[in-house]
């Protein structure tokens, strides 16, 4: 029996089982499979109340969960229900991304749109879409017209999402000051308390689940709360006042997510997250362009200028000018200048409504430097940091981004660094209220925002953001975020900065949402002079890795142009690895320990590896299957060098060179905190 045949046998058992352990569909309950019958859903009403479970492959992974709502004027919103109709169709399509980690996307589910009405009141009306693909589930609720609800408030959403077991899960938690930055912890599920999404689990049957949400507007962010007994619930970000969600009919919640997968690097290559965004709104994507960055950044958070003015002013325009010709040198196309505005004086998270938005600083001529840049074939990022201070930057963005549409700056990074909540927003008294940066009212502000960006024809780099939930796929210009500890927590965290195994877990958690902007690429990782108490705790080579291991459109050389120019070897893989690619796939990996990726240039023949690991040191054998077959490569190869050690020796790295083909295995020996990099020319 050839393999297609055993395929066909085993989908045909599965479908038997399927059908043996949920019973026959009934005006209760209705039942969907996935395409090739991966993943089975039960939809069934009991005693009123709805529910859902969720099997892969005759297996449980969801057990029997609650769904609904409550709202503030219709306590019982959540039960009382009866089907009164299933519609069910499939969908197969492929779609191109105009940038991305891959350029084409298999989009490919069966849906089953369940639409209830209450027993008693048959106005009240409720429908939920589920969307099944092979990889996951993506589920959201309806409110349609029908002179039940107008105008209404959620008090409480309570999906449920009941496991099968005590998981172990990786995750940070919700609520704390400093938004999502934040060292993931890992535990059992049951010790989890409130995290923010994505959380992303392992079963002891082998399986791998992350749970998060798709196409996040005009809603309160969803955290996820352990309830106790391996259960699960949806927790929304309120609104100052308690309450979770102001909504009218018609109205979409977000999608509800679960991905499941046999493999850690599964989770990575799923593109539900993606699939259950809008396609593309936007007619002209010819300005939007992925690319590699310098600037004025590290220094400043290393303490050697500052941001607000005085004789360690970094944001000068002679400063610029330097990095200007360095970036035109190496071939980067951007220049980021943070603290060129007026308004970083003093304590600036606390009076961010001090800031401009278009007087630079007196030492910052604006018009000289992207004149200047622009004859040198290199464009201004601009910034916008808001210090949280939401109604002063919203009273100026418009303005802001005229102003970089009359210098020719197509790149914006915002920021909205202030912690807990501390968003001033004013309510329908003229009173003051504080709101957080993941409810309704922050995610509302950020899409008012993109908006305006895709108007003026800006791309956007968001620090301090509201999570990624695939909004890029229907917005292309929103290219990356932060929304994590990123790489300058090692310059001044009193922690010591992130460990090594820190940057082992992000790709598993964070980046299963979206692109991240975490500005690899640090050189001179002891900085003893600068800040003898802090460190980048990986060597020089795990630098050189995350480029391949972490995906951004933007990618951000980092360090001062002095320590590159005193390496320019392994600074040439900086130089040389894309950020825009047409084919993404995970070698090897486990959560919190290691992982090995390639990417294939979008345009170029080339590919690019990167293997990273936590503390342990560690060798793997990698075969090269991923290569075109009858094709010889140059594998240019830069590693750990001899006695590399995170902690104790973290410079040596070797640069060598061989050829290979796809029969071909490469030996991959990572140091302790260590990483390798990896780019195959093909040569004929």
């Amino acid at each position: 029996m050839n393999r297609e045949n055993r395929k066909s046998l085993l989908h045909l058992i599965i479908g038997i089982l399927f059908i043996i352990s949920f019973p026959a569909c009934s005006p209760s309950q209705t039942n969907i499979e996935s395409p090739n019958s991966i993943l089975q859903l039960q939809f069934k009403i009991d005693n009123g109340e709805a529910f859902y479970s969720l099997s892969r492959k005759g297996i449980p992974v969801i057990e029997k969960s609650l769904l609904g709502f409550e709202l503030k004027e219709h306590e019982k919103f959540w039960k009382d229900w009866e089907i009164e109709s299933t519609d069910r169709s499939s969908f197969d399509e492929t779609w191109e991304q105009p940038w991305g980690e891959v350029q084409f996307i298999a989009n490919t589910y069966t849906e089953m749109v369940v639409n209830l009405q209450g027993i008693a009141e048959p106005t009240k009306k409720l429908s939920i879409v589920f969307r099944l693909y092979d990889d996951g589930l993506g589920f959201r609720y309806e409110f349609p017209e029908s002179g039940y609800l107008n105008d209404f408030v959620i008090m409480d959403e309570l999906t449920q999402f009941n496991l099968k077991a005590n998981h172990k899960a990786w995750y940070i938690k919700a609520y704390q000051d400093n938004r999502y930055e934040y060292l993931y912890e890992s535990s059992p599920v049951n010790n989890m308390g409130i995290a923010h999404t994505p959380v992303t689990m392992e079963t002891a049957d082998g399986l791998y689940i992350s749970f998060h949400e798709a196409e996040l507007v005009n809603f309160a962010s969803m955290t996820i709360e352990a309830t106790g007994s391996n259960g699960l619930k949806a927790n929304l970000v309120p609104w100052s006042d308690g309450t979770k969600v102001n909504c009218s009919t018609p109205s979409k919640s977000p999608w509800r997510t679960i991905q499941v997968a046999e493999s850690p690097g599964d989770l990575i290559t799923s593109y539900l997250i993606l699939n259950l965004n809008e396609p593309n709104k936007m007619d002209d994507l010819s300005w939007i362009e992925p690319g590699k960055y310098v600037g004025i950044w590290w220094e400043l958070h290393l303490a050697k200028t500052t941001w607000g003015q005085g004789p360690n002013h970094g944001a000068t325009t002679s400063n610029t000018k330097k990095y200007i010709d360095f970036a035109a040198k190496h071939g980067f196309k951007g220049v980021l200048v943070e603290g060129w505005n007026q308004g970083w004086d003093g304590d600036w998270i606390k009076n961010g409504d001090q800031f401009s938005f278009t007087k630079p600083y007196n030492d910052f001529d604006i018009k000289e430097i992207t004149d200047y840049a622009l004859s040198k074939g290199v464009r201004l990022i601009g910034h916008n940091e808001t210090g949280g201070a939401v109604l002063n930057y919203e009273a100026q963005v418009e303005d802001a981004f005229e102003f970089y549409n009359n210098h020719g700056v197509r790149a914006v990074k915002t920021g909205y660094v202030n912690h807990g909540p501390s968003i001033k927003r004013i309510d329908e008294n003229g009173d003051v209220q504080l709101e957080t940066h993941h409810g309704q009212f922050m995610v509302q502000h950020y899409q008012k925002v993109n908006d305006l960006a895709i108007q003026h024809q800006i791309m956007l780099n968001v620090h301090e953001p509201i999570k990624a939930t695939g909004l890029r796929r229907t917005y292309p210009n929103m290219m990356t975020r932060e929304g994590a500890r990123g790489q300058e927590f090692n310059a001044w965290s009193p922690d010591g900065g992130n460990p090594p195994e820190h940057e082992t877990i992000l790709p598993f958690t964070r980046m299963l949402a979206g692109p991240m902007d975490f500005t690899p690429g640090i050189f001179d990782l002891t900085f003893e002079e600068a800040k003898p108490d802090n460190r980048v705790n990986t060597t020089l080579a795990k630098q050189l890795a995350l480029y391949v291991v972490f995906y951004s459109p933007f990618q951000m050389a980092a360090d001062l142009p002095e320590n590159y120019e005193a390496n320019l070897k392994p600074f040439k893989f900086i130089v040389d690895v894309p950020c825009d690619w047409a084919d993404t796939r995970v070698l090897n990996a486990e959560i919190g320990e290691y992982i090995t990726t390639v990417r294939k240039d979008r345009n170029s023949s080339d590919w690019y590896l990167g293997s990273i690991t936590d503390e342990n040191e560690r060798s793997f054998s990698i075969d090269l299957d991923f290569l075109e077959d009858g094709k010889e490569y140059l594998a240019q190869i830069y590693k750990d060098g001899e006695g590399a050690d995170w902690e104790s020796n973290p410079y040596p790295v070797e640069i060598l060179e061989e050829t290979a083909t796809k029969d071909s295995q490469i030996e991959i020996k990572l140091a302790a905190g260590g990483g390798q990099a990896i780019r195959f020319i093909q040569i004929n």
